[in-house]
């Protein structure tokens, strides 16, 4: 399953770049495409960071290793901001097809509005060994929005252009329109962060502190470094298998004649010991009499 999503995530990350490419490509020829205008728009700035995130954490599910926490919160920060570009997008592009305004809707910009925020939203909710992302992660999800939007209103001012209508001192009205449709921009994203977050919680992958995987080794060694599978399972390299639904009590659980701690039990009086190899809890490799 890792090895699926790994392939996918690189495969949308490389579709991602081509529609960036193509997009800019296909503005080339309107009379009023800039540059600068074409990497001022949300959607771009955020599709761009949508790449990288998406390339690494596909090597990452490929190489079998979770995303560390502070890498799981720039994951959910950036689906944010290109699921939300995708619904305002579709806002605009409702509010123009009811007043009669044909936009131009290229393969790159469904790709970069709708298919990519869609497998974003699947991959999150859906791929295995989510990492959980911290709920103290809602007091920046803001930064970079008000820091873009301000500096997109001060520029805007300076050459006369505003890459969204809700910016636009010209098409909306000061203050209470400008602050009702921000506000609601704002709100949005909060509300997705929150919903990312939630699901991270619902459906989180195993805690690092509780990975281990008891494996013997040449000599009765033991060596950790396994994982919990997604059922709560504690895989051990004899065969048997100790589960964790419940939770391990101190002392208590056996699987299949293996104590989960690897420590063999005393033989019962008049019972028989093998004399042959070790036992599966025989963590000293020595007969027991």
């Amino acid at each position: 399953m890792r090895t699926v999503v790994g392939v996918l995530r690189l495969v949308v990350a490389a579709l991602g770049a081509a529609a960036l490419v193509s997009y800019f490509v296909y503005v080339l020829g309107f009379s009023t495409f800039s540059t600068l205008n074409y990497f001022a728009y949300f959607t771009q700035q955020s599709n761009i960071a949508n790449v990288v995130v998406l390339a690494v954490s596909g090597v990452l599910a490929l190489r079998g290793r979770r995303e560390g926490r502070a890498f799981a919160a720039v994951h959910a920060l950036v689906t944010t901001y290109v699921v939300v570009s995708g619904i305002v997008y579709g806002v605009i592009l409702v509010e123009s097809l009811s007043n009669d305004f044909a936009i131009g809707v290229p393969w790159s910009t469904q790709v970069l509005h709708f298919w990519i925020p869609g497998f974003l939203v699947v991959d999150w909710v859906l791929a295995p060994g989510r990492t959980r992302v911290s709920w103290s992660i809602l007091s920046v999800v803001l930064v970079f929005p008000v820091v873009w939007g301000i500096a997109t209103i001060v520029r805007g001012a300076d050459v006369g252009w505003y890459p969204y209508f809700f910016l636009d001192p010209a098409q909306v009205r000061w203050p209470d329109e400008f602050v009702m449709y921000n506000a609601i921009a704002l709100g949005v994203i909060v509300g997705v962060m929150s919903g990312l977050i939630a699901l991270s919680h619902l459906r989180p992958g195993p805690r690092p502190s509780v990975l281990l995987l008891l494996r013997r080794g040449a000599g009765g060694v033991v060596e950790a470094g396994g994982a919990l599978d997604a059922g709560g399972a504690l895989d051990v390299g004899a065969g048997a298998a100790a589960s964790a639904g419940t939770g391990a009590r101190a002392g208590g659980a056996q699987a299949a004649g293996a104590q989960a701690a690897g420590d063999s039990a005393p033989p019962v009086a008049g019972s028989s010991v093998d004399d042959g190899s070790p036992g599966a809890g025989d963590d000293s490799g020595t007969r027991s009499r």
